[in-house]
C-alpha cells in the first residue's frame, strides 16, 4: 500500500478511508462491465454445454448427441478459444485499470514477428500466455460473471431494504404487497426491520464491490499478465531507478568539480600569488623567507594535485572539445604508448562520453598497473547512429589472463557500463592480447 492511498481494489479493503473514496465506485464499475464481457465469452464457449444440460434436464438427450455436444465444446475451447481469447484479453486488461494500479503490460503476440507471420499457427498454440487467456476466457464465463451478480445483487436488496418505507408510501391503496427479496410487505411497519437492516448494511456494500471486484481483477492479473511479465516490469522499474541515481551521481560530481573549480582552486591561486609576492619583501636567506619559500612550493603542489583531481572529476577538456580530444589527452598522459582511433559522426549525450572516458582512463591504469610501459595499447571508439550504439574497445599486447575475480577493476567497469544499459565483453587469454570491450546505447547529443 502506498503512503498516499492503495495500489489496488484488494488492497483498499483494508484501508480505513475507503467508503470516502473512490475504490466502492470504481470496483462498481469493473463489476457491471463483468456482465457484458461474461455474455460474449459464455456465448462464444458455453454453447454446447448450456445445450448439453438443456436436453439431459428435459431427458431427451441421446447418447450420440452428448459426445457430438462434448467434441464441440472442445473444439471450441481448444480449437478456437486461442484466435478469440486474445481480443478478449486486451479488453480486460485496460479495464484492470479500474480496480488495479500497476502497470498492466501487454503481451506481446507472436504472431507479430516476422518468423511467425508466414505460420502463425504454431507459435499461438505453443505459446502460454496464450492459453492463459483460455484459462481466463472460461472464467469470464463462469465464476466472474456468477460473482459480479452476486455482489451487484447484494447491492441491490441492500438499497431496497434501506428505501423500501418509501416505495411503501409510494403505492397506492390497493395495490399488490411489495417483494424484498425472499419476503414481502404490505405495510410501512412491515418495512421497518427492513429499513434498519438495510442502513445498517450500506457501508458493507462498499467493501462486498471493493472485495469482490478486488478479487476478480487479482484473478485476471495473474493469468494474464503472468509472473514473468510481473518480473519483467520489476526488472524495467529497478534498471529505471538504477540510470536514475547514475545521473544524480553525474549531476553530484558536475557540481564538485565545478565548486573546486570556481571554489578552491582559485583561492588557492590566489594564495600561491600572494605567497610569491610575499617572498620578493623577504630576503631569501633569512628564517623567514625559507619559510615562505617552503609554504609556496607547497602551495604550488597542492594547486597541481587540486588540478589532477578536479580533471578526474570531469576533465574539462572532456566537456569543450568532446571525447577524441579527451581520449587523446588521457593517451599523452598514459605511462603506456597509446594509440586512439576515434571516429565519432556526431556527438553523443554527456553520460555515455563520460563513461566511455571512464572505461578508457580505468583500462589504460590497468594495464599500466600489469603490463607495464613495455607494452602497446590501442584504443578504438566507433559510433554507429543507425544502431544507436557506442562502441569502446582497448586492446592490449600484454600477458593476458586478467580476471575480474581479482579484484582488477573489470568488475567495476562492467557495473558502470551496465547501468547505462550497455554491455561489457572481455577476452583474455593466458599469454594475451587482452581485448575489453563496451557497447553503450546512446542519443544525439543533449539527449537523454
Amino acid at each position: 500500500m502506498r503512503e498516499n492511498g492503495p495500489l489496488t481494489a484488494l488492497e483498499a479493503v483494508t484501508w480505513p478511508r475507503l467508503l470516502v473514496s473512490r475504490w466502492p465506485w470504481r470496483s462498481l464499475v469493473y463489476l457491471v462491465s463483468t456482465l457484458p464481457l461474461g455474455l460474449v465469452a459464455a456465448a462464444l464457449t458455453l454453447v454446447p454445454v448450456v445445450v448439453l444440460v438443456t436436453r439431459w434436464d428435459a431427458g431427451t438427450l441421446e447418447v450420440s448427441t452428448a459426445l457430438v455436444l462434448v467434441v464441440l465444446e472442445l473444439l471450441l475451447v481448444v480449437g478456437l478459444g486461442p484466435w478469440f481469447a486474445p481480443a478478449l484479453a486486451r479488453s480486460e486488461r485496460r479495464r484492470l485499470r479500474w480496480v488495479d494500479g500497476r502497470p498492466v503490460p501487454e503481451r506481446p503476440r507472436p504472431v507479430d514477428d516476422v518468423s511467425a507471420t508466414t505460420d502463425p499457427m504454431p507459435s499461438r498454440y505453443a505459446d502460454p500466455a496464450t492459453w492463459r487467456e483460455v484459462a481466463w476466457l472460461l472464467v469470464l464465463a463462469t465464476a466472474a460473471p456468477a460473482a459480479a451478480v452476486a455482489a451487484l445483487t447484494f447491492g441491490l436488496l441492500v438499497g431496497l431494504y434501506a428505501v423500501s418505507p418509501l416505495v411503501l408510501l409510494a403505492q397506492r391503496p390497493g395495490d399488490q404487497p411489495v417483494a424484498l427479496g425472499f419476503w414481502s410487505v404490505s405495510t410501512v411497519a412491515e418495512t421497518v426491520p427492513f429499513a434498519i437492516a438495510g442502513i445498517v448494511l450500506l457501508p458493507v456494500v462498499g467493501y462486498v464491490w471493493t472485495l469482490v471486484a478486488g478479487g476478480a481483477a487479482e484473478a485476471a492479473r495473474r493469468l494474464l499478465v503472468g509472473a514473468e511479465s510481473e518480473i519483467r516490469a520489476e526488472l524495467v522499474e529497478v534498471s529505471r531507478s538504477r540510470a536514475r541515481l547514475a545521473d544524480a551521481f553525474d549531476a553530484e560530481r558536475r557540481r564538485i568539480e565545478r565548486d573546486l573549480h570556481d571554489g578552491a582552486q582559485q583561492r588557492l591561486v590566489s594564495l600561491t600569488l600572494q605567497l610569491g609576492l610575499a617572498r620578493l619583501d623577504v630576503p631569501p636567506d633569512s628564517r623567514a623567507g625559507q619559510s615562505l619559500a617552503t609554504a609556496h612550493d607547497q602551495a604550488k603542489e597542492l594547486m597541481t594535485e587540486l588540478r589532477e583531481l578536479i580533471h578526474g572529476i570531469q576533465p574539462q577538456v572532456l566537456t569543450d572539445l568532446g571525447l577524441p580530444a579527451a581520449l587523446a589527452e588521457l593517451a599523452d598522459r598514459s605511462p603506456v604508448p597509446v594509440e586512439v582511433d576515434a571516429e565519432l559522426d556526431s556527438r553523443p549525450e554527456p553520460r555515455v562520453e563520460y563513461t566511455v572516458y571512464f572505461v578508457v582512463s580505468e583500462a589504460l591504469a590497468n594495464v599500466a598497473k600489469h603490463v607495464g610501459a613495455a607494452g602497446t595499447v590501442r584504443v578504438t571508439v566507433r559510433r554507429a547512429s543507425r544502431a544507436g550504439t557506442v562502441t569502446v574497445e582497448v586492446s592490449d599486447d600484454g600477458p593476458g589472463g586478467a580476471d575480474p575475480a581479482r579484484g582488477s577493476g573489470l568488475a567495476g567497469l562492467a557495473d558502470r557500463v551496465a547501468v547505462m544499459g550497455g554491455t561489457m565483453f572481455l577476452s583474455s587469454p593466458p599469454g594475451g592480447p587482452t581485448t575489453l570491450r563496451a557497447e553503450l546505447p546512446c542519443g544525439p547529443e543533449g539527449a537523454l
